[in-house]
C-alpha cells in the first residue's frame, strides 16, 4: 500500500467525483480509476459505489477515509520533523501588502524555527485548494470560514471600514454610522471573489444589498471613486492608507471581520500555533 494510492482514494472521497479528482491531483481520469480499483482489490471491500451520475462512499469507504488521512498526516509530520530549519514557508496572500504582513514575516524570521516565507498572490479559491493539496503550507483568510478539508484557525479581529469618493457627502466625517448610508449606493464585488469575506460584510449589514454584486475590488473601488453616492466596506487592512479620490472611514459604532490562519489538516499543531501568534494582534500578545 502506497501513500500515493491513500492520497488518490482521499481526494476521490472528498470530491466525489473522478473527474474532479483527476484534475486536483493533475493526472488523467484513468489512472485515478485504475489505482482505486487496485486499492479496493487489495483490501477485499468496495470503498465506492459509482453510477453514471454521482459517486458515494460505503460504510467501509467511511473508515477507511479516516484512517487514510491520518496515516497522511503522519506522514506528512515526518517529513517535516526531517526537514531543514531554516525551511521555506509558503503563505497564500491576496495581493495587497499590509503592516500585518510585514510585521509577521519578521516574526516568522526571527522565531525559535527559522523560517523563510516565500509570498504567493492567490485568489481565495486557489489559495484554499493549494492548502488542500500541499502546493502553499499557510493561506491567511478573512471572514466566515469553516472547513473539514484544511485547519482553519482564528489569528485577528479587524475592524471594516467604509470607503467613499472624497466627494461623497459625508467624506469630511471623522466616522460614520451604516444607518446613515443610502442603502441603494452600496457596491460590493461578486461573492465568487472572496466568499468568506462576502458573507461575513453581508451578514455585517442590515439588510441585504440592493444593487447585485459584480466585479471584483478594484472595479468597485473604482466605481466608488467615480460616484460622490457610493459607497463599499472593506477590511480596513485591505486598503493600504487613503488615494486622492477615495476616503475610508472607520463605523461608529464599529464593526470587525475576523482573520484565520489557514494550513494543511497535517500540519502539527505547534506549528499552527507559531503561524497563529506571527499574525495576531499586537495588542493580544502585549496585553498586560
Amino acid at each position: 500500500m502506497e501513500l500515493r494510492t491513500l492520497q488518490y482514494f482521499v481526494t476521490v472521497a472528498e470530491e466525489l467525483h473522478f473527474g474532479n479528482a483527476a484534475k486536483r491531483l493533475r493526472i488523467v481520469q484513468s489512472a485515478v480509476s485504475q489505482q482505486i480499483a487496485r486499492f479496493e482489490r487489495e483490501l477485499g471491500v468496495r470503498l465506492l459505489d459509482r453510477t453514471s451520475r454521482t459517486v458515494r462512499l460505503t460504510p467501509a469507504g467511511e473508515r477507511v477515509l479516516a484512517a487514510a488521512r491520518d496515516t497522511l498526516s503522519a506522514a506528512a509530520r515526518v517529513r517535516l520533523v526531517a526537514s531543514d530549519l531554516n525551511a521555506s514557508l509558503r503563505i497564500g496572500v491576496a495581493s495587497c501588502v499590509t503592516p500585518r504582513l510585514d510585521r509577521a514575516l519578521s516574526r516568522l524570521r526571527e522565531g525559535e524555527r527559522v523560517l523563510e516565507p516565500h509570498l504567493v498572490d492567490l485568489p481565495v479559491g486557489a489559495r484554499l485548494d493549494a492548502v488542500r493539496d500541499g502546493e502553499l503550507d499557510v493561506a491567511l483568510v478573512r471572514g466566515a470560514f469553516t472547513s473539514t478539508t484544511v485547519t482553519s484557525a482564528h489569528a485577528w479581529c479587524e475592524p471594516l471600514h467604509v470607503v467613499v469618493s472624497r466627494k461623497h457627502s459625508s467624506a469630511g466625517d471623522v466616522a460614520i454610522a451604516l444607518g446613515d448610508l443610502d442603502p441603494d449606493g452600496l457596491r460590493l464585488p461578486a461573492r465568487e471573489v472572496d466568499p468568506p469575506l462576502f458573507d461575513a460584510i453581508v451578514a455585517a449589514l442590515p439588510s441585504a444589498p440592493r444593487r447585485p454584486p459584480s466585479g471584483d475590488f478594484l472595479s468597485v473601488l473604482f466605481e466608488v471613486g467615480s460616484d460622490p453616492c457610493a459607497w463599499t466596506l472593506l477590511p480596513a487592512e485591505q486598503l493600504s492608507g487613503e488615494t486622492p479620490r477615495l476616503r475610508q472611514l472607520p463605523l461608529d459604532p464599529p464593526l470587525t471581520v475576523d482573520g484565520h490562519v489557514v494550513t494543511s489538516l497535517a500540519t502539527p499543531e505547534a506549528c499552527v500555533a507559531s503561524y497563529v501568534a506571527a499574525f495576531a494582534d499586537w495588542n493580544r500578545d502585549h496585553r498586560a
